[in-house]
């Protein structure tokens, strides 16, 4: 249940809040001077806003531009603090644990306060009520009062030593700390100097947003370290306090049931399971799903989205995230590791299956499809996936990736002229297998990756007459033009967001590429339609469809696609930066706010369509505006945002055969069972390019990064 995008403190596990809120609702009434501290993580700053919002506690939020473990963390709370009393007593807590008792864990604490003052780092030692071997154990010093220095600590021992730690008199480690801000800065100068510079020039560089505190960059810089590891192990003013308390850090199924409340039989079950001779079973199924158990004991069953987990209880330690593969147990931290990731499977699984199974042997041709364990789904040739795929090896071979990318462009290519080109040179949009005309209709849409195609051969063979052939189309086109402005596409939608796009796409693709000056002209000319036309000027948001003045429709027709937004956002972005005009840039930053209002906080992923007041219209989640959200983060330097956007397109790449994906989420979470479409290889290549490339500079058609 635990993903990228929703990690386990922000899961109800146990009643009717998350363990998260759970947490600050136990600990702010502790908070009477300075009031209650949150640190997390910047990709969760909206979960952790509505979170607090809902269960009405005020909190100063700070944000970590990467998770640097927890030392950074108290690191970071002891300078905030310190800046503003060094006496000050700074009291950490998890934020995923599980603490019934909140009147007598905060009763425990005000115990800790007086060794505190005097200096010490007080932790709460949990005295266990079994062997565990999930915990880590601390090992109290003898002497005279409840506060006890601390003899030593050991991380989660086997069966056998666990026994021998819990009849020494060894305590469970809670993971809480209280000291004086000046305590534990100074400590933490001590034992992990690194870190402690670095979350003091974080806090000198941080930045207040929205609700929010945005830690400067420097915390990146610290080590990734546990407070215990970094302090409490080394130190001399470390003490605990042994308290009788029921805790549990909730790390196992097992253990959410223990903490659960649960009927006659020992089960906890999620509303409308039905359950029939079962016994000691815990069940979590998400809204829409039908579960029954029947004769069953000791089982947790858990189906979540589009995962399930069935499994022993006795055996719940054993649960973990898969390791390596694509999916949504696997979280980046940061920009850098998703671009590692993704630039490991496009090079080493999606280009070459594409490249091959993905091809037709016969004419050099691509497949319309393959299946999600490689199977080849193939009905006819589209225009518009013949373009792109070329697009995407071309791009590949004159980026520098390593494999034969450059034949297959030139072949597929070539296929696609063979069999789709018209005598008047323009491109028929569908032909069959033997390149018999299917719908001889020459569409705009089709024709801007056409070009974009042609633009990616060109930067790959600029002598080959790629240049020419895209001049001669590009005056073609003008066959589309409109007396408004603009072009007319072919059939029942001729005024047009979509089709436009992908044209000023390909003309500042060409001028990127070295193209003549028209493909400045058209790039300009497309841009101003956008500016003036496209884009509500109230709203910053850009419509779809439109009557013959240019005029935005409403109603069914009012839709708002976020995907489109962010697409809008990274082309304007682009030709604002490149003719120093501010007026695209400005545009792209409402565009790219408009696009986040589809954000699903609950999976993580951007939804297909808005109405235009900007409630959900479709809350399905196709994979590309997931990449186009990540494209437009990357452009207008919002890492964040790109982080959330990397983490939530990955579960789309989770599947049998490596180097396809699942297309379409479902409002629940799980996916459509249908082939991966070709057409989608293109948003991806460019979203892992721009990835490469990264957030602040822009290279259109230059070296991969």
């Amino acid at each position: 249940m635990s993903r990228p995008w929703r990690p386990k403190p922000f899961l109800q596990l146990v009643g009717p809040v998350s363990g998260f809120q759970s947490a600050a609702l136990r600990v702010a009434p502790l908070a009477k001077t300075g009031g209650l501290i949150v640190i997390g993580g910047a990709a969760h700053a909206d979960l952790i806003l509505e979170q607090l919002a809902a269960i009405g506690v005020a909190a100063h939020v700070l944000l970590e531009p990467e998770p640097r473990d927890t030392a950074a963390a108290v690191a970071v709370a002891a300078a905030w603090v310190g800046r503003i009393d060094p006496a000050a007593i700074v009291a950490v807590f998890a934020a995923d644990h599980h603490i019934p008792d909140a009147g007598a864990f905060r009763a425990a604490v005000g115990a800790c306060l007086a060794r505190a003052r005097t200096g010490g780092i007080v932790t709460l030692g949990i005295r266990p009520t079994r062997a565990a071997t999930a915990y880590g154990y601390i090992r109290p010093a003898s002497g005279e009062g409840a506060v006890r220095a601390i003899a030593g600590f050991e991380e989660k021992p086997d069966a056998a030593r666990a026994t021998l730690l819990v009849e020494a008199g060894a305590l469970w480690n809670s993971g809480t700390f209280v000291a004086t801000a000046a305590t534990l800065s100074g400590e933490l100068r001590r034992w992990a100097t690194p870190i402690a510079d670095a979350a003091g020039r974080a806090v000198a560089q941080a930045e207040p947003g929205e609700g929010v505190v945005r830690l400067g960059q420097a915390l990146a810089d610290a080590p990734r370290l546990a407070f215990d590891r970094a302090v409490m192990e080394k130190t001399e003013v470390g003490a605990v306090l042994p308290v009788d308390l029921a805790w549990s850090d909730l790390g196992s199924w097992d253990a959410v049931l223990a903490a659960s409340d649960t009927d006659p039989q020992g089960s906890s079950l999620s509303p409308g399971v039905k359950v029939s001779g079962a016994r000691d079973v815990l069940v979590r199924a998400g809204a829409g799903l039908q579960v029954s158990v029947l004769g069953a004991s000791r089982l947790a069953i858990v189906a979540d989205g589009d995962g399930v987990l069935v499994c022993n209880l006795d055996e719940a330690q054993s649960v973990r995230p898969p390791g390596g593969g694509a999916g949504r147990a696997l979280c980046f931290n940061d920009l850098r590791t998703a671009g590692d990731a993704y630039r490991m499977w496009l090079g080493t699984a999606a280009l070459p299956l594409w490249a091959t199974i993905g091809t037709d042997p016969a004419s050099g041709g691509f497949r319309e499809a393959l299946t999600w364990d490689g199977q080849v789904v193939d009905p006819h040739r589209r225009t518009r996936v013949q373009a792109r795929q070329a697009f995407v090896f071309a791009s590949a071979a004159a980026d520098g990736l390593a494999g034969p990318w450059d034949s297959v462009a030139r072949t597929g290519h070539a296929a696609l002229v063979a069999q789709a080109q018209r005598p008047d040179g323009l491109f028929a949009s569908i032909v069959d297998l033997n390149g018999a005309l299917i719908d001889a209709t020459p569409r705009l849409y089709e024709h801007a990756f056409v070009l974009l195609a042609l633009a990616a051969l060109h930067r790959l063979e600029p002598e080959a007459g790629h240049g020419e052939a895209a001049a001669a189309l590009r005056a073609r086109l003008q066959a589309f033009r409109h007396p408004a402005g603009g072009f007319r596409e072919a059939g029942a939608e001729p005024f047009q967001a979509n089709a436009a796009m992908h044209l000023f796409e390909a003309a500042l693709e060409w001028e990127a590429a070295g193209g003549d000056t028209g493909w400045s002209d058209l790039a300009d000319d497309l841009a101003g339609l956008a500016l003036t036309r496209f884009i509500d000027p109230a709203t910053g948001a850009l419509s779809e469809f439109f009557d013959a003045a240019w005029s935005r429709r409403t109603g069914e027709a009012g839709l708002l696609e976020p995907g489109h937004q962010f697409e809008w956002a990274w082309l304007l972005a682009r030709w604002s930066r490149l003719r120093k005009d501010p007026r695209g840039e400005a545009a792209a930053r409402r565009l790219f706010d408009v696009g986040r209002r589809g954000l699903d906080h609950e999976r993580g992923v951007i939804v297909n369509a808005l109405w235009d007041d900007f409630s959900v219209r479709d809350a399905g989640a196709r994979l590309w505006p997931q990449t186009e959200h990540l494209k437009a983060a990357l452009i207008l330097g919002d890492p964040d945002a790109a982080l959330q956007a990397a983490n939530g397109l990955w579960a789309y790449l989770d599947t049998p055969a490596r180097g396809v994906w699942r297309e379409r989420m479902r409002p629940d979470g799980g996916f459509v069972p249908e082939p991966s479409p070709a057409t989608s290889l293109y948003h991806l290549y460019l979203a892992i390019r721009e990835l490469g490339a990264g957030a602040e500079t822009v290279i259109v058609g230059g070296p991969w990064s």
